[in-house]
């Protein structure tokens, strides 16, 4: 395990260029940070609350959890360590654990109905809140497993963008985390000794293709270290004429010049 500082640190300057470059906070915000339980979930809200502190502006932070009823789920872990933290925060109860059970055929992967039904709640739960903005814990692992899964399956150059707006304009969406690395948020989970709580609904799936992906990028970065750092490089160094979307760019209009031959 690194030094404790050095990771710390290095996971606010990966957090502090991620706001700066994709202007994620202003003042007067109202963030409502989503909180599971996991080991990147906490992370992120210490890193918010660091800039909370630190930032030049002003801004609110809320933590929410969405307690989805799953069996043997720990409901008192989150409201026990906010409260110590003296964080602001709110636990919305919603049965989505029983939903995602019934309409997922057996054998089927529950982790898209989960997403979505999760989602919803959660821009829900910001409107009722006030917030104008959500911040997710997904980090650059997240980000490249993504961009490869749908590559690779879906037949699209797509993953999750550190900053967007939700299907109805009202809310944007910021992944603070996204150039910090899983392992370094590893490695501070364990030296804050967060109360992790295991997702038993989608985490003990071994069928995932994520988890395969997730294996082909580790085996890669196993072989030829700094692989993952530069693929994140990669997804910001897009050329769109070197590629085949024509709506992305326009080949019809793109013509040799005629050069005219003089006669003397």
């Amino acid at each position: 395990m690194k030094n404790n500082k050095q990771t710390t640190k290095k996971l606010q300057r990966a957090v502090a260029e991620a706001i700066q470059q994709f202007s994620m906070i202003a003042n007067g915000d109202k963030i409502m940070v989503c909180l599971s339980g996991g080991k990147d979930s906490y992370t992120l809200l210490n890193m918010m609350l660091h800039f909370k502190k630190v930032a030049p502006i002003s801004f609110e932070i809320i933590a929410v959890n969405l307690d989805q009823k799953q069996p043997g789920f720990p409901e008192h872990i989150l409201p026990k360590y906010l409260t110590n933290l003296g964080v602001n925060f709110k636990i919305i109860e919603k049965n989505t654990y029983k939903v995602v059970m019934e309409k997922t055929p057996e054998g089927k992967t529950t982790c898209s109905l989960c997403s979505r039904l999760r989602r919803g709640t959660l821009y829900e739960a910001a409107k009722d809140l006030g917030c104008n903005k959500i911040a997710l814990g997904h980090h650059s692992n997240d980000i490249l497993e993504t961009f490869l899964l749908n590559f690779l399956f879906a037949g699209k150059l797509e993953t999750m963008p550190p900053k967007f707006l939700n299907d109805a304009g009202d809310l944007e969406v910021l992944r603070p985390l996204s150039f910090c690395k899983e392992s370094d948020i590893e490695n501070y989970s364990a030296d804050q000794k967060f109360p992790i709580i295991p997702c038993n609904l989608c985490g003990s799936q071994e069928n995932l293709q994520r988890k395969k992906v997730k294996q082909m990028i580790t085996s890669w970065e196993a072989e030829r270290p700094n692989t993952t750092a530069v693929m994140m490089n990669a997804l910001q160094n897009v050329f769109p004429s070197h590629l085949l979307d024509h709506k992305l760019y326009d080949f019809k209009k793109l013509k040799s010049k005629v050069v005219e031959k003089s006669m003397f």
